[in-house]
């Protein structure tokens, strides 16, 4: 092969030509050595690169797990009774509210007021008449009068026999007859004009009055009407509307906590904004046992009229705080033994209490007895928290927050993990 194509092929010539020396031995192994070493490095770096980035993913990976193996919690502790309210239905009556009826038998005459006539006490309201009870009245005049003269003859009588008897004229037998004879008919006097008296009491209800100042809230009869004293039929009706009572029947698990005294915010759904203030001024004092419930009266002033009697109102009663105490009721926990309570104790450990429940208040339910107010409760508690469980109470998050992120599930929340670039 020639020289030239040696050049072509870059192969040192066996033979080089005159003055051309071959690349020595040395040089060439140096630089195969010094290729090697770079690449050495290289392969170490590269190696020490991912190792440490090895090490610290596996760090962040061990916190993160760490992180997510945390059960986080919502927490709060037993509330002291609080002051509560409760709404009872309850119709309108007058202060003084009563039927107006006639004691004397016969036909009206005429009367006087109608509905909604607002009457002063004594002022006539109807006239009846009454031709039999007339007649009574009469024939016990009459007897009263010949009582009365059959008492003056028998005074008369025993006065001659007194003076006869001194003469020894009569015996003292027939003196004391005729004493007698006075005595009877002095009592015959008496009961004629008992008789006269009640017959004249019963002709004066012949004229119906108004037994109190009020208003004609009922009327019952018109002219020519036959009216029996005996059938308890009520002419009218009145009410005395300036000042109203309501009666409410408080169910027996409130009974307790009714106090006389206490002012009772009374609305009306027609009366819309506006609230009227009564005040409990008397109770049962003893439960009904066919409704369970105890009555309560309530007075309400109605000076200006705004309120009716008859009207159906509410009363929203407030009742004083008990001693039990209140928790949440999504702190409960309720499972085939009973119902309990997931209390933290102290190094977050979580120990289950059985409680025994009173009322229930709708977000909150009072506790009779299982819990302290020092006790701190899990709120939504997951299933699968059981005794000797660990937690930690997660702090309050922003509302802002809270929003975006939306409610917690299970009652718990763990921290996101932060994204690694």
């Amino acid at each position: 092969m020639t020289e030239q194509r040696h050049h072509e092929l870059a192969i040192h010539p066996v033979h080089p030509a005159e003055g051309q020396d071959l690349p020595r031995r040395e040089q060439v192994v140096r630089r195969a050595w010094m290729v090697m070493i770079i690449v050495l490095i290289l392969l170490g770096l590269g190696a020490g690169r991912t190792l440490m980035s090895r090490s610290a993913n596996a760090k962040v990976l061990e916190a993160d797990v760490g992180t997510r193996a945390t059960i986080y919690v919502k927490a709060a502790y037993p509330k002291s009774g609080a002051t509560q309210t409760i709404s009872l239905p309850g119709t309108l009556q007058g202060y003084v509210q009563a039927p107006v009826a006639s004691r004397a038998s016969g036909y009206v005459r005429r009367w006087t007021k109608d509905i909604g006539s607002r009457v002063q006490k004594g002022e006539l309201l109807a006239e009846i008449e009454t031709p039999e009870l007339d007649q009574q009245l009469s024939q016990g005049v009459a007897a009263r009068n010949q009582a009365l003269a059959a008492l003056g003859i028998a005074s008369s009588t025993r006065e001659r026999w007194e003076a006869l008897r001194q003469k020894d004229a009569v015996s003292q037998q027939e003196l004391d007859e005729r004493r007698s004879n006075e005595i009877q008919a002095r009592s015959n006097l008496a009961a004629a004009e008992a008789n006269m008296d009640r017959l004249r009491q019963v002709a004066n209800f012949k004229r119906v009055v108004a037994p109190f100042s009020g208003v004609i809230i009922r009327r019952n009869v018109d002219v020519g009407d036959l009216i029996d004293a005996g059938a308890n039929r009520p002419l009218f009706v009145m009410a005395q509307a300036d000042s109203l009572r309501l009666y409410v029947n408080v169910p027996q698990a409130y009974a307790n906590l009714v106090k006389v005294g206490q002012q009772v915010p009374v609305t009306q759904s027609e009366l819309r904004g506006q609230t009227f203030s009564g005040e409990v001024v008397r109770t049962a004092g003893a439960i009904d046992t066919a409704t369970r419930t105890m009555q309560v009266e309530i007075n309400l002033p109605n000076k200006e009229g705004l309120l009716l009697p008859g009207a159906y109102v509410q009363a929203s009663l407030p009742l004083a705080a008990t001693q039990a105490l209140t928790i949440p009721s999504n702190a409960l926990l309720i499972r085939a033994d009973g119902i309990r309570v997931a209390v933290i104790e102290s190094g977050g450990v979580v120990r289950l209490k059985t409680v025994r429940l009173g009322r229930n208040y709708g977000q909150t339910v009072e506790v009779l007895d299982g819990v302290t107010g020092k006790d701190q409760l899990v709120l939504n508690p997951s299933d699968s928290i059981s005794d000797g469980t660990r937690v930690t109470v997660a702090a309050d998050a922003p509302a802002k927050d809270a929003a975006k992120d939306g409610p917690a599930k299970g009652g718990s929340a763990a921290p996101a993990a932060k994204e690694k670039s």
